[in-house]
């Protein structure tokens, strides 16, 4: 039995994502979220400067938060992240600080 290929692309596409959806991390999901409801949340912010004055002043002096652009600070958090062993919520919530302040 032949089916036309009018049928089987939708019966692809979806299984396709629903396939990507199950294999998708969780903390992807999370992450696509609305950054407006990310960047509104008082307490990400609070938890990021805290986590920025604790943990880069371990090695080095802060910078001004207002020194670099906001896609500059997402380039030296993603870099520190690794260096500094900060978890991907930890530098997600040090990124608001810096961003809302600059």
């Amino acid at each position: 039995m032949k089916m036309k290929t009018a049928t089987i692309v939708p019966v692809i596409v979806a299984a396709l994502i629903v396939g990507l959806t199950v294999l998708m991390p969780q903390d992807r999901v999370i992450a696509a979220e609305s950054n407006a409801t990310v960047q509104s949340d008082p307490m990400r912010f609070a938890k990021g400067a805290k986590t920025w004055a604790d943990t880069c002043a371990r090695c080095h002096n802060m910078r001004d938060p207002k020194s670099l652009r906001d896609d500059q600070w997402r380039a030296a958090v993603a870099h520190m992240r690794v260096r500094a062993g900060l978890t991907e919520l930890e530098a997600e919530n040090v990124l608001v600080f810096l961003q809302q302040t600059n």
